[in-house]
């Protein structure tokens, strides 16, 4: 690439920057292309320096418990408890062990979302329009750009119409600046490059085309450190609210210690030594240490199920909002249905033609009542196949599998009605030339384009909404090829003949210019065209699509259709996707015509909303916040993004949506499926509840062993669970098991609840209720148990091996308790758990048993071995608890059931 030194790129012609790259107007051939990738490297720019793997680990130190931990490690070497300085040393590295572990997942679980939001462009490879990875880009490469793209690389236009860029993260200017083809100064300023894009820029209007000039760290922003992107944090607002939860329940716990130290001390008058260890031993038991790290795995592993069904998260905080949507807002096209648009019919001033054919393959049969229709015989056919393929950005590729398209899925169909009429393949018209266009935009509703035959004859075609495009003609084309005064009662009727039929219509139009016409603006066609015909195009349900509707129905969740396209198709397709209320239509026209009140009082009933501009959708989740609901709205093109920052879970379309919509929204839907929009609130759901069942097990089961402690300790009996033995049940079953619990599935009925309030607090008191009621029943288990072996006669070490083994049974037991929150215990599905659980459930008992009879482990622990028929009743004992909760449990969520329904 020549130096900058020499004139800029954006102060040459655009010739002269082609020849310079090696570049031309049709792009470069994908040998080259490969070439220049493996000179160049790859479009990307530089990451930010990582920490190595010595200070991540070191990392994990650095916790309020660790200090606590490691400052007691160094109390009991002083007092030569070796024995308590190596369990208590082994405690702090296992547990930085599995943080650098789980921190370590959850980095590639961020990773590997990153890369499934690579952003993609459009490019001219060997003349033809690919979609490649913006990764892929070389210098030389010839870039398609629209409004709502984020710009790939540095680019100089070489084409540009009404092209307007936002380029305030280099410039600071919030006012978008136009674009042109003409060279600028060469010592101008960043902001004046006009004939330039630069890489990271959003094009908000417009489109244009333009030759790479520099990729990777070689563009603007790559030069510019500070703006290079940051990882973002595994976290959410909950997991934040949960770290500093622990942090101030570990001060607490430790003043307690401190106090229980002094009580111990000075009242007690109990062996400093003694009391120290037991001190520590409540510490640990009591501070949750792990629950942050495994708050933080169970979100990566929701993250990466979220991922695998197609719903990508940008914002971490939206897995929490989808537990609590209780109102998704769709498009129509491509989301509820396949997007695999076919044109179906075809109306003219005296009759409606049948089309043909299966999906973007230009092969099929124009048919008129029954018989087929020739164009040689009906003139217009040609007119129609002309607009249909001169008038569109589309490209077809056939491929093994099929045709299909790229760009645009209408403009795809138009241009397979043109390959159908014409019999000439998927570019009938290739050697006519573009001359100028008007891009299509949600404010006018139309697209517009300027070509000049091999003739040098020019003409103007339009297609857009038939309201739009009705209001620009003058007259319509008449069956001998003439024309005749326009009829909008026919028109209008025909159109709502053919959306009453589920098609979506289109209008298309023409208009003759002078052969020496260059440019094209509105005032060229406002009353000047004649308006060939309506195209009916049919784009059907998926199924999975109404499936998901009505799961979302009997999760009570509203489901509410917003589409551009006209009242009578919405219906057509509402009705077959399954929504609630189909017999009321509210337009854009309804929603512009009320004010803020009217509106909030009708949108909740209606379901379907046609016609709508994306200023619509702002005020339509306004209207549904204002009733406390918490809304879900879908988008795709650059307008949608105050909608969707708007929304409380903003959903951008992966494949047609564009970048300015995936930067403002929460989600990406990698399939553009409102299947995986249910998928997505099902995992969301699922997240939530495995969070909450983290800090269901993890809180009661701490609090159960810090208690059997502090009781001992009052009560000033000996502990019926020595300080190394809290050690060791901290070491490997509060983690163990509490992570377990982070992959569990999808509970069966977690589409059948209600949505959860956005306000409802994790640390409800049904938690505070279950912590206390766990926390007795741990106590009266085992201080019963040990009671019971102190009674019997047994020595010391054995009435505390077989509380401590009581303490770990429990702890299992409460597990599967936990995994089913809201469903029962009992149920074959229940108890056969999950591998995970099993591998662990399978660990901790290999490892109790290890503690319990292999001699080098009850030397260190001071344990003893446990008769057979003792074994047994700590199991039964256990069962026992799990029937208690479970009936507890049973009972609130029958009391639950019967309560009448308080939902909004």
């Amino acid at each position: 690439m020549p130096d900058e030194s020499r004139t800029p790129f954006h102060a040459r012609p655009q010739d002269e920057v082609l020849r310079t790259l090696d570049s031309v107007p049709q792009g470069l051939g994908a040998e080259e292309a490969a070439r220049r990738q493996a000179r160049h490297g790859p479009n990307r720019l530089p990451e930010p320096p990582k920490p190595s793997a010595l200070r991540r680990f070191l990392k994990q130190f650095d916790n309020l418990l660790i200090y606590v931990l490691l400052a007691s490690a160094g109390v009991t070497a002083a007092l030569q408890h070796w024995v308590d300085t190596g369990v208590i040393l082994a405690v702090v590295v296992v547990n930085a062990v599995i943080g650098f572990v789980q921190e370590g997942r959850a980095e590639q679980a961020m990773a590997a979302i990153r890369g499934m939001l690579a952003p993609r462009t459009a490019v001219l490879r060997d003349g033809r329009r690919v979609s490649l990875d913006a990764a892929e880009l070389v210098p030389g490469d010839v870039v398609l750009v629209e409004a709502g793209d984020r710009v790939p690389a540095d680019i100089r236009l070489i084409a540009a119409c009404n092209l307007k860029a936002e380029e305030a993260i280099l410039t600071g200017e919030s006012v978008p600046v136009e674009k042109a083809v003409a060279p600028v100064a060469e010592q101008a300023a960043l902001g004046d490059r006009t004939s330039m894009l630069f890489s990271g820029t959003l094009v908000a209007a417009g489109a244009g085309r333009g030759v790479v000039t520099a990729t990777g760290a070689e563009t603007q922003i790559g030069r510019i450190s500070g703006m290079l992107s940051q990882v973002q944090t595994l976290t959410t607002p909950l997991v934040a609210q949960m770290d500093r939860f622990a942090k101030w329940l570990s001060v607490f716990i430790l003043i307690v210690a401190a106090a229980l130290l002094a009580y111990g001390y000075y009242v007690g008058h109990l062996p400093f030594s003694e009391l120290f260890m037991a001190v520590v031993g409540l510490s640990v038991a009591a501070i949750p240490e792990g629950l942050p790290a495994v708050l933080t795995i169970t979100l990566a592993v929701g993250v990466q199920a979220m991922a695998r069904r197609n719903a990508i998260v940008r914002r971490l905080p939206a897995i929490e909002t989808l537990g609590s949507v209780s109102v998704i807002c769709t498009d129509k096209t491509g989301t509820l249905t396949r997007n695999e648009m076919m044109a179906a019919s075809l109306a003219t001033a005296d009759h409606v033609y049948a089309v043909e054919g299966d999906g973007y393959a230009p092969e099929g049969a124009i048919r008129l009542a029954e018989a087929e229709a020739d164009p040689a015989e009906h003139a217009i056919l040609a007119e129609f196949a002309r607009a249909a393929g001169l008038c569109n950005d589309a490209v077809l590729q056939g491929a093994e599998d099929g045709w299909r398209v790229e760009g645009d899925p209408m403009e795809g169909a138009l241009k397979a009605l043109a390959g159908k009429i014409t019999r000439a393949g998927p570019e009938p018209f290739a050697f006519w030339a573009r001359i100028d266009e008007i891009p299509f935009d949600a404010a006018h509703r139309y697209m517009a384009v300027l070509h000049r035959d091999e003739a040098g004859q020019a003409c103007v075609h339009v297609k857009g909404a038939p309201e739009t495009v009705l209001a620009l003609c003058a007259d319509q084309r008449a069956a001998d090829g003439g024309t005749a005064p326009l009829d909008p009662d026919y028109w209008h009727d025909m159109v709502e003949r053919l959306a009453a039929e589920g098609e979506r219509v289109i209008a298309l139009a023409t208009r003759s210019m002078p052969p020496d016409q260059a440019d094209l603006d509105a005032g060229d066609l406002e009353g000047k065209l004649t308006l060939i015909g309506l195209v009916g195009l049919i784009d059907p349900p998926r199924p999975e699509a109404i499936e998901a509707v009505a799961e979302c129905h009997a999760a009570g969740i509203r489901v509410k259709m917003i589409t551009g396209d006209h009242a009578a198709t919405a219906r057509a397709i509402a009705g077959q996707i399954g929504l609630q209320n189909t017999q009321r239509v509210l337009t854009g026209a309804d929603v512009v015509a009320m004010d803020d009140a009217d509106l909030a009082a009708t949108v909740v009933e209606t379901d379907i909303f046609a016609r709508t501009s994306p200023g619509d959708k702002l005020r339509l989740v306004t209207a549904l916040q204002a009733h406390g609901l918490t809304v879900a709205m879908t988008g795709d093109g650059v307008n949608d993004a105050p909608a969707l920052k708007r929304a409380d879970a903003g959903i951008a379309m992966g494949r047609k949506g564009s970048e300015a919509a995936k930067e403002a929204a929460e989600l990406v839907l990698a399939d553009d499926n409102f299947a995986s929009i249910a998928a997505a609130v099902r995992e969301g759901r699922t997240v939530y509840d495995n969070i909450a069942k983290v800090i269901s097990w993890t809180l009661p089961t701490n609090a159960g062993e810090a208690l059997t402690i502090v009781i001992a300790l009052f009560l000033g009996m000996a502990l019926p669970i020595t300080p190394v033995q809290i050690l060791w049940v901290n070491l490997v079953t509060a983690i163990t098991l509490g992570l377990a619990l982070a992959f569990e599935p999808t509970e069966s009925g977690t589409m059948r609840r209600p949505p959860r309030p956005r306000d409802a607090p994790l640390l409800s008191g049904r938690l505070v209720w279950q912590i206390v009621l766990v926390s007795a029943l741990f106590l009266a288990a085992v201080f019963g148990i040990y009671a019971y072996a102190v009674d019997k006669g047994y020595a010391l070490p054995l009435a505390q091996t077989m509380a401590l083994n009581m303490l770990v049974v429990l702890e299992i037991f409460y597990l599967f308790y936990i995994r089913n929150l809201h469903g029962s215990s009992f149920r074959w599905q229940a108890v056969r758990g999950t591998r995970v659980v099993w591998i662990c459930v399978t660990g901790v008992v290999a490892a109790q048993f290890a503690l319990t009879y292999a001699p080098p482990l009850q030397a260190v622990f001071g344990t003893a071995p446990v008769p057979l028929a003792d074994g047994v009743l700590i199991v039964v004992v256990g069962a026992v608890f799990l029937a208690l909760v479970e009936t507890e449990k049973q009972m609130r969520l029958a009391f639950a059931a019967s309560a009448p329904d308080r939902r909004a």
